[in-house]
């Protein structure tokens, strides 16, 4: 039994943006992180790649004009802005977290005063958890490639 086209489709498209993310990161910082592969943020969006692909996939069977299509794009809409809104503010806000965290562990060091309590270690929270516009939009190219693609070379 085959996989469903727009579910196959949604599938490569996180998996290739997820998998794409490496050899971008690699080049622009030398360093081969695996890890990449099962995070959040980066280029391209794979959040976005996946929602595209379906969208796209969902148009080429259905019909630009179905109510299907019409579902697909309002739900890809909601998560673009999401991932450059909400998501990418959240990070901003675990990176001042994060940095008030260590200046207030660095305080109470140099203030060496036995009586003050130094606070619990804790692991940093994630800072890279939304996307710049540039990632979102090189994530909807993504998934409109893979989409086509995937709807092209499907074995109906």
């Amino acid at each position: 039994m085959l996989l469903s086209v727009p579910i196959l489709a949604a599938l490569l498209g996180m998996l290739i943006a997820q998998f794409v993310k490496i050899p971008i990161h690699y080049v622009a910082t030398r360093e081969l992180n695996w890890k990449l592969m099962f995070s959040t943020g980066g280029m391209p969006s794979s959040h976005t790649a996946t929602i595209v692909s379906l969208t796209t996939v969902i148009g080429l069977l259905e019909g630009f004009q179905s109510n299907e299509f019409a579902i697909c794009v309002v739900v890809s809409a909601i998560v673009m802005h999401d991932a450059m809104g909400v998501r990418r503010h959240a990070g901003y806000h675990a990176e001042i977290l994060n940095t008030l965290l260590a200046d207030f562990n660095q305080l109470i060091e140099t203030l060496k005063d036995p009586n003050l309590k130094k606070p619990e270690s804790r692991e940093k929270l994630k800072e890279l958890l939304g996307h710049q516009p540039t990632e979102v939009f090189f994530g909807a190219i993504t998934g409109i490639i893979v989409g086509l693609l995937t709807y092209q070379f499907y074995p109906f």
